[in-house]
């Protein structure tokens, strides 16, 4: 089954030299520069190349953290702040608020900022991978793999490394709390939609499909709320792609409820369960409209066109008519 993600752009930053004059005064400090500055240049590149896998991205983030972990870890095992932290200025955009940079002189942000880049590479490529029409089940897994390490990668940010910023993220930023949770929970919400299309292949219950479904509806909603207190101009797109999905899978979960209902029998139930499919479904489809129409960050597609979208109307077309035609008999 062919998934579609909405995706916002990776974060840009300006080149680092990590010339260090007077300060690396040795042939081996001068060389852990020069191995910083390819590093990240090999690194960057890997974000925007199609033909980057996973293990090819986690050789590229391993060689360049391993070598900035020395100008953040203490240099002799205790808690004091090691002197390299603050020597190189580093500036990166944010995935919102389009060119306008952020720069701090801290090792820290140059850290969390890479590694926010590196989650979002991981959710671009399970886009691209489940964006395919026949996708296979290794493939799948994948996908699932690829969008559970992404909310691993924001959630250890949030958590761990964000937290020890000398300055702290300015609201709307990439960095503050509403934005890191909007990332996670979409992760998480897009990881269930691959269990999702898995159960419905092979053929599990209906009553599991409706509740996995509902839950993930719950997340969309989660993750929409998350964001109502941001700027609309930077936000807006986003939330309308959140919204839609919400609407979309409480409208799998009706349809899949009332596949339950039908199989006990209960037609009337049943159909009360299509019908608010149906109104849930057509309300995902003014949604679908309204983002394509919304201006903002990030891609620009047209949902209720994709095969994922176009076969659940399909469906909860087919099953309103069986259970009408049930009842009809009763």
């Amino acid at each position: 089954m062919a998934h579609w993600f909405h995706r916002n752009p990776l974060k840009a930053t300006a080149p680092v030299s990590f010339n260090f004059y007077g300060v690396a005064g040795s042939p081996a400090a001068n060389k852990i520069c020069n191995d910083l500055r390819t590093t990240r240049a090999r690194l960057l590149e890997m974000f925007t190349d199609v033909t980057c896998n996973p293990e090819i991205m986690k050789n590229a983030t391993d060689a360049y953290f391993s070598l900035l972990q020395g100008f953040i870890s203490s240099l002799d095992g205790t808690t004091q702040e090691n002197k390299m932290r603050f020597i190189q200025n580093f500036k990166w955009t944010d995935t919102l608020q389009g060119n306008t940079p952020s720069a701090q002189q801290d090792a820290v942000f140059e850290l969390v900022s890479m590694a926010f880049n590196v989650a979002l590479w991981y959710t671009k490529f399970a886009s691209r991978l489940a964006g395919k029409e026949n996708i296979t089940e290794a493939e799948a897994k994948d996908v699932h793999r690829s969008l559970k390490v992404a909310a691993g990668i924001f959630k250890n940010l949030k958590e761990v490394h964000i937290p020890r910023l000398i300055t702290p993220a300015e609201k709307g930023r990439d960095l503050e709390p509403r934005v890191m949770d909007a990332y996670i929970i979409q992760c998480q919400a897009e990881a269930q939609e691959v269990t999702i299309a898995r159960a419905i292949e092979l053929k599990h219950n209906a009553t599991l499909i409706a509740a996995l479904a509902f839950e993930t509806a719950n997340f969309y909603q989660k993750a929409d709320h998350t964001l109502n207190t941001l700027e609309p101009e930077c936000s807006s797109k986003w939330r309308k792609y959140l919204q839609l999905k919400q609407h979309f899978y409480m409208a799998y979960a009706y349809c899949y409820h009332g596949q339950t209902l039908l199989a006990s029998d209960k037609c009337g139930e049943a159909i009360r369960s299509l019908q608010e499919a149906e109104k849930c479904y057509s309300r995902a489809e003014a949604l679908c409209k309204e983002y394509r129409q919304t201006k903002g960050p990030g891609t620009t597609a047209k949902p209720s066109e994709q095969l994922f979208f176009l076969k659940l109307g399909g469906v909860i077309k087919n099953t309103l008519e069986k259970c009408q035609r049930e009842n009809g008999f009763i």
